[in-house]
């Protein structure tokens, strides 16, 4: 199957991504983008998912060459890629030989800027800079410029800086730039840094969603930038983002972060739209691992979270005073968004709340009743319905018992615009959970980002599926208007082109259950 509808080198010139040198690095300006090409312009030697969980250096350069990288990227690349390919449990701190290959072909930072945990009031600015270095950022604030920071980028936190940007007004956005050691580094061009709006406000609010990008999906440029066309307040990634089949070798997890911080089309992004993450088995351990996997250790587990942690940009994760788990809970405009994790907890099926740990249960419980917006999103890695392949993988198979309990909780306390998010099963579907009560839970599952193949669309029963596509690349996105006296949540699902494949739109009145 074809990873990119943009394809390799032989682009042509109206479809392709060109960087050009500026200042102290690089800077890629974006050109025009098509969309898919027809079968006929697609071309030779493009690369399948199988190809990528392999991920060797050649295959990893062969995705970097999709994006016509200068050769003084792809030279920076092929070098780092091979120190990690010979110590695979390293940091970039443990590897001096990338620090010098960064300097040699003038490449300023290894990732970022990346922005994370927005609110009304600001944002987290995340950076990964090429030594120790001391981290800034400078906003414009009702024309003039306000600096935030500095932070220091240090080995122990693997040269990655996260600047927070604080006291700005609400709903309102901010060209801004990143220095390093007092030194602008290169950015996209008009990157923007956008507030919320307020919890209460009453404006018109939109959250793009979805799963399993794998390192293949990040160099669909056509899909990422029709993703930052729509200039959503976030993007809530809900598993498989980014590394591959890395088990644990950290410093492999480390290197495919550093091959997703070059795609051109992924950095012009995630500079104006703000990401938040989880994970689900690809980018943890491997297909369908979850706890410690056999063979593995509980030291493994906590190398891989900390690699986790230290590149992306969440507002917390899971229990912080223990370094257990990625989950967080958020508020954005109207909606709050909770994140499970339902891989680092996870037990032998038959065991009691084997999938999301006790402890994390009752930290979902306590905050599903904390939240107060109109609308709420809760994520899982995994489908929440048994409808496709008879939940391999799932709740229906690993914990049915929790399942019911967190349904049940939601329904006894009337807790009113719960939208199930989920990835995992590669397609887009949207489902339809019948209670006994006669209230539906409404499922979104958009495991589409990287068009991979998958089981079918439409699984058993049929109709409690009201949507289903497979072999296409496609996001969510969620329109919240909360002007209305009945608060309103519309969802489309897109492809790169923009076409809407399918629409709904769900009141909180449809979203709350009914009184027993």
């Amino acid at each position: 199957m074809i990873i990119s509808p943009l394809g390799t080198r032989s682009l042509s010139s109206r479809n392709r991504m060109n960087w050009q040198p500026f200042g102290l690095g690089l800077i890629f300006i974006h050109m025009s983008l098509a969309g898919s090409m027809s079968a006929a312009e697609k071309p030779p030697g493009s690369l399948d998912l199988k190809a990528a969980h392999r991920g060797t250096p050649e295959i990893d350069i062969a995705l970097l060459d999709l994006s016509e990288p200068p050769e003084s990227i792809r030279s920076f690349f092929s070098e780092a890629r091979q120190a990690f390919a010979a110590n695979p449990m390293a940091t970039f701190a443990q590897l001096p030989t990338i620090r010098e290959a960064a300097e040699k072909y003038e490449i300023s930072i290894l990732g970022g800027p990346m922005l994370g945990a927005v609110s009304a009031e600001g944002a987290r600015v995340w950076i990964r800079t090429r030594k120790p270095a001391q981290v800034t950022v400078q906003v414009q604030i009702n024309g003039e410029e306000k600096q935030f920071g500095p932070v220091a980028s240090t080995p122990e936190s693997d040269f990655t800086a996260v600047v927070p940007v604080t006291g700005l007004q609400a709903n309102t956005s901010h060209a801004y730039r990143v220095l390093v050691d007092g030194k602008p580094i290169p950015m996209p061009a008009d990157s923007t840094l956008t507030t919320t709006p307020g919890p209460d406000a009453a404006i018109p609010t939109t959250i793009a969603f979805g799963a399993d990008f794998h390192k293949t999906g990040l160099w669909n440029q056509a899909l990422l930038e029709r993703i930052h066309q729509q200039k959503s307040s976030a993007l809530l990634l809900l598993g498989d983002g980014a590394v591959d089949d890395r088990e644990n070798r950290v410093g492999l997890h480390r290197s495919d972060y550093l091959l997703r911080d070059l795609s051109p089309g992924w950095r012009k992004l995630v500079a104006s739209t703000p990401v938040y993450a989880t994970w689900d088995d690809h980018d943890y351990f491997n297909n369908d691992l979850s706890g410690v996997p056999k063979g593995f250790t509980a030291e493994d587990r906590s190398a891989v979270r900390k690699v986790w942690t230290q590149s992306w940009n969440n507002p917390s994760y899971g229990f912080e005073d223990r370094n257990e788990g990625i989950f967080f809970r958020t508020r954005i405009g109207p909606c709050d968004v909770i994140m499970l994790d339902t891989r680092y907890f996870r037990t032998a099926k038959g065991k009691p709340d084997n999938f999301l740990g006790e402890a994390q249960l009752q930290w979902l419980e306590k905050e599903l009743a904390a939240c107060t917006g109109p609308f709420i999103f809760l994520s899982s890695g995994t489908m929440w319905s048994d409808n496709i392949t008879a939940g391999k993988d799932s709740w229906g198979t690993w914990d049915p018992e929790t399942r019911e309990r967190i349904f049940s909780f939601i329904e006894e306390k009337r807790i009113g615009g719960v939208m199930l998010l989920s990835g995992d099963r590669h397609g887009a579907r949207v489902v339809r959970i019948p209670r006994a009560s006669g209230f539906d839970f409404w499922e979104f599952e958009l495991g589409s980002l990287g068009a991979h193949p998958g089981p079918p669309a439409i699984g058993k029963p049929a109709e409690d599926q009201p949507f289903g596509m497979i072999g296409k690349s496609l996001f969510g996105v969620c329109s919240f208007d909360t002007t209305l006296p009945d608060p309103t949540a519309t969802i489309r699902i897109l492809d790169a082109k923009g076409q809407s494949h399918y629409e709904v739109s769900l009141t909180r009145s449809q979203l709350t259950p009914p009184a027993r």
